[in-house]
């Protein structure tokens, strides 16, 4: 039977149905928004993976380009590995999803949204979001509470409810924030904006949670309709004698870990105590004589350990205000920041807080290095790139290299969007722009290390960066009414905490914000204060930064491009490029300069040599120029005809010089005088309606002894022997 709900959205309607397609999957739902239309599965195996310590949930976010009206540009002309885009979809699905999983769920989980057809105009993100949570609600999948996101926007500043890509793309909507949540409480925030206080992100948010709000009651409609059963699970709980003889025998090993500020030290420290701790808990003999009981035996000992050292570590900052490595709540880890490190690179700078180090590096380029950008509903060309990458050295560890994980895409993703906001218009910059985050320390927030480098790095570069942005990332530990906020989170306080809150901005507002929560949500009260102290914490940041370069450089490096824009008459840019391209080739093969031209007339000049790019902006104005009477040109000599010579003045403009115009005396013969190639400097004494252009020589000529002007008229101006007076009767 199908089963179908709807509600209203953004101005469109949504509706979710179920019970006609996929029917074999353990959930699954057919959402529709405008002429969006994406099938959401969701299964989940009934036994758990064995020797699992995770949720091994997957999200897999499946672009058709048929949904779309297109065919793929790759070589085989269908889909491969997931676009960038995708990618970042697919994460925005899981993360609110994720920690409403039970606590112990070690099943393999998979949840699929195909876009089947797309709509421009009505959220794809929204409906695939929407549609998880509807398969997983209805399913027999143990999931504890339905979500559903929307995206906020605002546009001369009244807020909209998703808004479409064009206003996006346009950069009509000042901000675009996706938020996710359920009935009750915000789950996931990922966005950017242009410099919005923090007030004003705090009322979209709020707004668009109560959109979430009348969605998450449809999909709850949904299920008392058509909900199975969901499936008995009940995880393995450790005996509460295990758990004290963890606590007798680790506790003050854990505790003297905690309070140890070096990352490694800590962490070997750790390990030693877990390590102690199994050895005295599970007798040699049982392993010899009941492996299989033993082994049990080693994992709920290993469980217990790290549940205290949660335990622990929450509870020291609850009631002692103290952190792991020794600060307060709010105090911000010793910052060390280098602009101008890398002596060929276009710009570069290096950031270090703590143990996270982040080296960014910057490249200038033109429009031959533009990305193509194609997807279901793009095909553009990116002209501001950050990739964020992150080496196994970066903690110590081995590791395989080469690819981007989903995380490495993610973090570029929100760095860029937190310095795109600052970057200036490709028309008063018009540089194809490469930002590269290295990843060479990390303990706790890389991504905000990669926003603050990368800011230094712009401004080390010479580029004209409206204002330095920083980001700091946000944590939380909650347990009952008792809540603290804590500043430039360590990588262990994002494990054992409850929240990750990334929030990147200039001095004047937000350009850049992530939340993931690992509990049922934070309300209204925790956001406003998390972004009052995020606030404070950038600030100081940002004042840190200032110690190794307050603003742009006024040079850009040498190695660097320089592109001169120049503009051409429309009608004038056929001429510049010529038949083929070949008049734009051969000023390209002349100056080694790289030329792009726009269909408004704008032209690039790149190019690392000032006085080839010169040569090529002259070349370009020669062609468009237009002769003007009085002015004097040197020219070639291009053709010889019985009543004179043409002499090309400008490129692609010839002008006649006239038999009677190229000396004082009488011409007889123009080869006496001219021969084809000669150079010769003439002057423009007319240009007629038609546009033919009259040349003279002789003016520039000095005058014979004894030659006096015509009477009435001066110079000759008429053409052939009319100007020589009467002519002798022939008897």
């Amino acid at each position: 039977m199908i089963h179908r709900v709807s509600c209203e959205m953004g101005g469109k309607t949504l509706t979710i149905e179920t019970g006609k397609l996929a029917k074999q999957a353990d959930g699954s739902v057919f959402v529709s928004y405008g002429d969006t239309r994406v099938l959401v599965t969701a299964c989940s195996n009934k036994e758990p993976r064995k020797g699992a310590d995770f949720f091994p949930l997957t999200v897999e976010f499946s672009e058709k380009f048929y949904a779309a009206g297109k065919i793929p540009g790759s070589f085989h002309k269908r889909e491969g590995r997931p676009t960038q885009e995708a990618t970042l979809s697919a994460r925005m699905i899981d993360r609110p999803i994720r920690p409403l999983f039970p606590e112990g769920y070690f099943h393999d989980t998979q949840v699929v949204a195909s876009v089947l057809s797309v709509d421009a105009e009505a959220d794809v993100d929204v409906a695939a979001a929407v549609g998880a949570s509807a398969a997983l609600h209805i399913s027999d999948i143990p999931f504890n509470s339905p979500t559903a996101a929307c995206r906020m926007g605002r546009i001369n500043g009244q807020f909209v409810v998703n808004p479409t890509w064009k206003q996006i793309d346009s950069g009509e909507t000042d901000m675009e924030i996706l938020i996710a949540g359920t009935k009750n409480a915000i789950m996931m925030v990922e966005g950017g904006a242009r410099e919005i206080p923090e007030d004003e992100v705090l009322e979209a948010i709020i707004r668009g949670h109560k959109e979430i709000q009348k969605v998450v009651e449809v999909i709850d409609e949904l299920r008392k309709l058509c909900g199975k059963p969901k499936r008995e699970f009940t995880p393995e709980a450790i005996e509460a004698t295990i758990k004290t003889k963890v606590e007798t025998q680790a506790k003050a090993a854990i505790q003297k870990a905690l309070k140890t500020k070096e990352k490694h030290t800590r962490y070997e420290l750790v390990g030693a105590a877990k390590k102690a701790t199994v050895e005295a808990l599970v007798p040699a003999s049982l392993v010899e004589t009941k492996p299989d009981e033993a082994s049990k035996l080693e994992g709920d000992v290993k469980t217990a350990f790290d549940l205290l050292q949660y335990n622990l570590m929450r509870e020291m900052i609850l009631s002692e205000k103290v952190r792991i490595d020794g600060r307060d709540t709010t105090t911000i880890r010793p910052i060390s920041v280098e602009a101008g490190l890398l002596p060929r690179t276009h710009g570069s700078a290096l950031f270090t807080r703590g143990e996270t180090q982040v080296l960014a590096t910057v490249t200038f380029g033109t429009s031959d290095d533009e990305q193509i950008v194609d997807t279901m509903f793009q095909n553009s060309m990116r002209k501001f790139m950050l990739h964020y990458n992150f080496p196994p050295f970066s903690v110590g560890e081995t590791g395989r290299m080469g690819g981007q994980s989903r995380r490495e895409i993610g973090h570029g993703a929100l760095a860029e969007r937190s310095i795109k906001a600052m970057m200036p218009a490709y028309e008063k910059f018009p540089y194809t722009v490469r930002l590269v985050c290295e990843t060479l320390e990390s303990n706790g927030s890389s991504s905000m290390g990669s926003v603050c480098s990368s800011s230094m790095a712009l401004m080390d570069a010479g580029a004209p960066f409206a204002k330095p942005v920083a980001g700091i990332a946000m944590g939380l530990i909650k347990e009952g009414s008792r809540v603290a906020i804590l500043s430039d989170i360590l990588g262990d306080e994002d494990h054992l905490g409850d929240m990750d809150f990334k929030v990147a901005g200039t001095k004047d507002g937000i350009t850049g914000i992530q939340m993931d929560i690992k509990i049922e949500g934070v309300d209204e009260q925790i956001m406003k204060s998390a972004l009052a102290q995020a606030r404070q914490g950038r600030l100081h940041i940002l004042g840190e930064m200032s110690k190794a370069i307050e603003a742009p450089r006024t040079e850009m490096s040498k190695f660097a491009p320089r592109i001169t824009t120049i503009s051409v008459p429309v009608d004038k840019i056929r001429e510049v490029i010529g038949s083929g391209g070949k008049v734009i080739k051969d000023i390209i093969a002349q100056t080694g300069c790289k030329i792009d031209i726009n269909d408004d007339g704008k032209v690039n000049i790149a190019s690392n040599d000032g006085v080839a790019a010169q040569k090529a902006i002259d070349i370009i104005k020669s062609i468009i120029a237009e002769v003007e009477v009085g002015k004097i040109y040197k020219g070639f000599v291009k053709k010889i005809v019985d009543f004179g010579a043409f002499i090309g003045v400008l490129p692609n403009q010839d002008g006649l010089l006239h038999i009677s115009e190229i000396a004082h005396e009488r011409v007889n013969n123009v080869l006496d005088y001219l021969k084809e190639g000669d150079e010769v400097e003439v002057k423009v004494i007319e240009v007629d309606k038609a546009g033919k252009i009259r040349l003279s020589r002789k003016v520039l000529l000095p005058a014979p002894e004894g030659h006096a002007p015509r009477a009435g008229g001066g110079e000759n101006r008429g053409g052939g022997d009319r100007d020589r007076g009467p002519r002798p009767l022939k008897r």
